[in-house]
């Protein structure tokens, strides 16, 4: 079942669903459609496409409502899901665009490893938008997939690239309804981690991944997803670290113990950092923190912090100079550091 949430998508439909109907895939394929309020012309979009792609042998679910305003994705997600009735389950959005191998490719994926989510590579569109994003999307090698799901960029495979089978997917689901500003695609792929869920990419670009303004995610605030970031971290690591370092004593690693948890903090031995002027400083202190005496965490210099490490340094954003610090140290990602930013 290709699931298809909708709302207010007219510009972007027409292409969506053509490549619903060039799939190379030969087997049962549905799709399920959920209109979620769309004021513009998405319904009669969708009555056209659903005349084609029976016409081909795609049967065609469609539901939907048409109150005054939409109840958003996670609900539309999880209407779409209910209302079909495949084995497996492709997600898709509106405004992307499927190339012809994906459904093959991911179910043959899926096939193998019936507890993953399996994602895919992505091409673009416009070409040269969010280029580090993309690379990153792209690029994570296969082990990384699950040692840098704490990073800013959210899901190691993207929520729009997801496949996999219903039944795992009733296991971990459904999507949080909570609506505009949920991060439900990042709530999910927490809940999937926590099941013992594994994270799986093709290596093949097999989604036209459109930007644009009024993309669903780009409602979310950055606070939010910090929040639910800094808290799935808590969750998953720190209990199982008795001390750490975080790397960067500038504002995105102090930002990160502040808004840690008391115990969290208290872990927390030194910063790490390149800067001579902060490492001369010799220390960070909480002003704001309610302890008396208010804490005083040591700043030094990269070498001479011990592992393991929480880096709130951003990739590829030094000209390779901090991962070439990082290769220096000869340390094992996911045991001795991993990304945060």
């Amino acid at each position: 079942s290709v699931i298809l949430p909708v709302h207010n998508a007219e510009l972007w439909l027409d292409e969506c669903l053509e490549s619903v109907l060039q799939q190379d895939f030969e087997g049962a394929m549905e799709l399920s459609v959920f209109n979620d309020a769309s004021k513009d012309k998405s319904a009669a979009i969708i009555d056209k496409w659903k005349v084609k792609l029976e016409g081909s042998g795609i049967p065609v679910v469609i539901g939907g409502h048409d109150s005054t305003s939409p109840r958003g994705v996670g609900y539309s997600k999880n209407q779409a899901i209910a209302q079909s009735s495949g084995s497996y389950l492709c997600f898709l959005d509106s405004d992307d665009v499927m190339m012809p191998q994906r459904v093959r490719l991911q179910l043959e994926a899926a096939a193998q490893h019936p507890t993953s989510i399996i994602g895919c590579q992505v091409r673009r569109e416009p070409p040269d938008s969010t280029e580090r994003y993309t690379r990153w999307i792209n690029q994570l090698a296969s082990d990384q997939l699950l040692t840098q799901v704490f990073t800013s960029n959210g899901p190691t495979v993207i929520m729009p690239t997801w496949f996999c089978s219903r039944a795992w997917f009733s296991h971990v689901g459904p999507f949080d309804e909570g609506g505009q500003g949920v991060p439900e695609g990042l709530l999910l792929f927490y809940n999937h981690l926590r099941k013992g869920g594994g994270v799986v990419r093709v290596d093949r670009s097999l989604l036209l991944y459109r930007y644009h303004p009024n993309a669903a995610t780009r409602s979310v605030l950055e606070t939010t997803i910090w929040t639910h970031r800094v808290r799935f971290l808590e969750e998953r690591v720190l209990p199982h670290w008795a001390a750490f370092t975080i790397w960067n004593a500038g504002r995105q690693g102090r930002r990160l113990y502040r808004s840690l948890t008391a115990g969290a903090r208290c872990k927390v031995v030194a910063f790490c950092d390149v800067d001579e002027k902060k490492i001369r400083k010799g220390f960070y202190c909480y002003e704001d923190s309610q302890e008396r005496p208010k804490p005083r965490v040591p700043i030094l210099h990269f070498r001479a912090a011990r592992p393991p490490f929480v880096i709130c340094v951003k990739l590829d954003l030094t000209g390779g100079a901090f991962e070439d610090n990082l290769r220096s140290l000869h340390l094992q990602e996911g045991r001795d550091f991993l990304h945060f930013s």
